[in-house]
């Protein structure tokens, strides 16, 4: 039996998530697998009536699930950052989530913006730091509001968090059947502290994986290499910041937002997985939102957990539905929300 926390969150987040769920029931009744689910209020409602974010009782609870499966956090009605970091940074602190799992995989042609690429030139997998760098929170203000007003953010990294998070991308290379390079992003002419230190780790490790093709590429030119040549990339392993960065630009080569999926991993404790897209308080509640981004995680969750036959079923689906246009309008497509989990199940 695998346990899985689920937090619908905010926004569109119930109603995806509601389809992730489906289709994991559809993919046990066909299978071996069996999952349970125990839902968990966390988010703007949750909030707004208590005042509370996450405590330390409900992750007691989150730390005896096999995975967590979010939706979405994020509401208008609550100050930027307040929920995003007190439920999603949190979470990903707490359990030291500490890699960040980003697959940039084109599933149908005609969604991508460029020019003559196809399925076989986008498909790279980033691994990105999770848990340092700019987003650690160190920093502060001066004189607050006035002209005099000083604001520092730091970029705080270990010698432990980088080399964990390189030496995961390469195991993750040597693991993969169809990739025999990893390419470390970075911006060391310039942050010559901070990126010394990725560089000085990543020469090191790679002594370690002689099988495995050791690259460089720093992070102005990978933006420009990932529109013009996004075939050259295999994974990648970037810190935080740039991570985030290029990610979303990898999720808009592959479709948009509406087919990005992220992995919160620690590969010796509890992983979440989730969305990209955000809440998107605008269309809650319409059934009109794309589910394939949730359905993806709950594809990644499956693999993650070490079901790679019964991932490999829920991708086919999907690519299945957006060949046969069986989608949601942004995608091109005239189903509602509930109607994509009802055809995605129906073919598992």
């Amino acid at each position: 039996m695998n346990k899985i926390a689920v937090i619908p969150g905010d926004g569109i987040g119930p109603e995806v998530i509601e389809e992730g769920v489906k289709v994991l029931e559809a993919l046990a009744s066909s299978s071996e697998l069996d999952f349970s689910f125990e839902y968990f209020n966390l988010g703007a409602d949750h909030y707004l009536e208590t005042g509370e974010l996450v405590t330390e009782e409900v992750k007691s609870e989150l730390a005896e699930f096999d995975a967590i499966y979010l939706g979405a956090v994020g509401d208008p009605r609550v100050e930027p950052g307040i929920l995003e970091k007190g439920i999603l940074l949190d979470l990903r602190f707490s359990f030291d989530q500490y890699v960040n799992l980003r697959p940039i995989k084109l599933l149908a042609e005609e969604f991508t913006p460029l020019k003559d690429k196809g399925a076989k030139d986008i498909d790279f997998v980033v691994v990105r730091e999770n848990t340092e760098g700019l987003y650690s929170g160190a920093g502060g203000v001066l004189k607050k509001n006035t002209p005099d007003e000083v604001a520092t953010q730091e970029m705080i990294n270990t010698r432990k968090g980088v080399e964990r998070v390189i030496r995961y991308a390469f195991e993750y290379v040597e693991q993969k059947e169809d990739a025999q390079k990893l390419t470390i992003c970075d911006k060391r002419n310039v942050l010559t502290h901070a990126h010394g230190l990725w560089q000085r780790a990543f020469d090191q490790i790679a002594e370690e994986y002689p099988d495995v093709e050791a690259d460089h590429m720093l992070v102005d030119a990978m933006t420009m290499k990932m529109v013009r040549n996004p075939e050259d990339f295999e994974v990648v392993v970037t810190c935080n910041m740039f991570g985030d960065i290029i990610t979303d630009l990898g999720a808009e080569l592959q479709g948009g937002m509406g087919l990005a999926v992220s992995g919160n991993i620690n590969p010796e404790g509890v992983s979440m997985f989730e969305p990209v897209h955000g809440s998107a308080p605008d269309i809650a509640g319409q059934n009109i939102a794309n589910p394939l981004a949730a359905i993806l995680a709950a594809e990644m969750m499956v693999e993650v957990l070490g079901y790679d036959e019964e991932a490999a079923k829920i991708d086919a689906a999907i690519k299945k539905s957006l060949a046969e246009n069986q989608t949601t309008a942004d995608m091109g497509g005239e189903l509602s929300t509930t109607e994509v989990g009802d055809y995605i199940s129906s073919l598992l």
